[in-house]
C-alpha cells in the first residue's frame, strides 16, 4: 500500500472497522479462555492477523464472521495444552475453618473476573443483553471451561451469540450434523453442572430488593458487623479467595474466618464495580503505612432468593485494579483518589 493520502485513509478506515468489534470479540475470547488477560491478548492477535491479511479477505462472508473465524483459531491454538481454568470449589472440597490455610496456586489455575464494559457490547434488545450477562457469570463460565474447546466454541456461537448451525459449521470447517452433535453434548454437560449447584439469580437491572440487599451488605462489611452479615448470607453461602485454593461454606465459617485470619479487612471501604454480569465491589483496606486505603480485592457477589449465596475475593490487586480502571490508593480524609501507576 502506498503512503499517499488515499492509502492512509484506507488504513485508518480499516482500523476503525476492526476496532468496532473489539468488545464483542473480547467477550467471545473470554468465554473461550476463562482469562481476562488472555482474552485481550487473543483479540489483539486476531486484529493484527486481520489487518495483515485483509488484502486476502474476499468478502465471501461478513467482516464480523471472518474476525470470529480468526479469533476462534487463535483461541483453539491457545487451548491446545488442555488447561481448564477453575474456581476453588471446582478443584477441592470445602475446608473447615479450623483447618483453614492460605495456599496459593499459579495464576493460570483460576477463572478470572472481567469488567462488564470490556466484554459486553451495548445492545438495544433487553433479552439479548440479559443473555450476554448471564453467559459471563462465574458459574456459567466455570461450566464452559469443562467443555472440550470445539464444543465450547459451538455452544457459545449457537447459544450465546445465536449463530445458525450452518454459519458455525462454515466457521469451523465442519458439517451441520457435527455442529448439532457437539451442541447436544455441550448442553448435556452444562445441564449436569447446573443440577450440582444453584445459579446466581440476579435481575438486570437490580430489582429493589436486590439493591437493598447490597446496601445492607456494604453497611455490614464496612462496619464489620458479623451479626448483620450473617443475616444476609445463605446458610450454604460460599466464599473463595483466588489465588488461594481455600474456600469456605456456611455463614459460621465465613464470619469466623473474617474475624480471625481475615481480621485485617476490618475498616475496609467498598466501591461498586460491574463485573461478570454480577454485582461487585472493589475492596480497599486501611493502609497503616501510607494512611488512607490500599487495594485488597475485587469482590464478586452472587445472589439467590434474597440472600448472598457466594462472594468471591480476587486478591491480585496489581493486576485487577488497573484492569477495572480503579485507583491504587484512596485518601481517607478527603475521599479523593490517587491514580496508581
Amino acid at each position: 500500500m502506498s503512503d499517499g493520502t488515499a492509502g492512509a485513509a484506507t488504513v485508518e478506515d480499516l482500523d476503525v472497522r476492526l476496532e468496532r468489534h473489539r468488545v464483542e470479540l473480547t467477550g467471545y475470547c473470554y468465554r473461550m479462555l476463562g482469562s481476562s488477560f488472555e482474552a485481550e491478548d487473543a483479540v489483539q492477535d486476531t486484529l493484527v492477523r486481520a489487518w495483515r491479511s485483509y488484502d486476502r479477505f474476499e468478502g465471501r462472508s461478513s467482516l464480523r464472521s471472518w474476525l470470529y473465524r480468526i479469533a476462534t483459531n487463535v483461541c483453539l491454538d491457545m487451548l491446545t495444552a488442555g488447561s481448564k481454568r477453575a474456581r476453588p470449589m471446582d478443584l477441592s472440597e470445602s475446608t473447615p475453618l479450623a483447618q483453614a490455610a492460605l495456599s496459593p496456586r499459579p495464576d493460570h489455575t483460576w477463572l478470572e473476573p472481567v469488567p462488564d464494559a470490556r466484554v459486553l457490547p451495548a445492545v438495544e434488545d433487553p433479552a439479548e443483553a440479559a443473555v450476554a450477562k448471564e453467559s459471563v457469570r462465574l458459574a456459567f463460565m466455570a461450566a464452559l471451561q469443562q467443555l472440550p474447546p470445539k464444543q465450547r466454541a459451538v455452544l457459545i456461537l449457537r447459544e450465546v451469540l445465536a449463530w445458525r448451525a450452518s454459519e458455525v459449521a462454515e466457521l469451523l470447517d465442519t458439517s451441520v450434523a457435527s455442529v448439532n452433535s457437539a451442541l447436544q453434548r455441550a448442553r448435556a454437560t452444562l445441564a449436569e453442572r447446573a443440577e450440582a449447584g444453584a445459579e446466581a439469580a440476579v435481575s438486570d437491572p437490580l430489582d429493589e430488593e436486590q439493591q437493598k440487599l447490597l446496601e445492607r451488605y456494604v453497611a455490614a462489611f464496612e462496619g464489620y458487623d458479623m451479626t448483620a452479615l450473617t443475616a444476609l448470607l445463605h446458610e450454604d453461602a460460599i466464599m473463595t479467595m483466588p489465588p488461594f485454593d481455600l474456600w469456605l461454606t456456611g455463614h459460621d465459617d465465613i464470619t469466623g474466618f473474617m474475624t480471625t485470619i481475615g481480621s485485617g479487612c476490618e475498616g475496609s471501604r467498598l466501591l461498586p464495580v460491574r463485573v461478570n454480569g454480577l454485582p461487585g465491589f472493589a475492596q480497599y483496606k486501611p493502609d497503616p503505612e501510607k494512611g488512607g486505603f490500599s487495594p485488597w480485592a475485587i469482590q464478586v457477589l452472587e445472589i439467590s432468593d434474597g440472600r448472598l449465596t457466594g462472594f468471591h475475593f480476587y486478591l491480585d490487586t496489581q493486576r485487577w485494579f488497573p484492569l477495572f480502571g480503579l485507583p491504587l490508593h484512596l485518601d481517607g480524609e478527603s475521599d479523593e483518589v490517587e491514580q496508581g501507576a
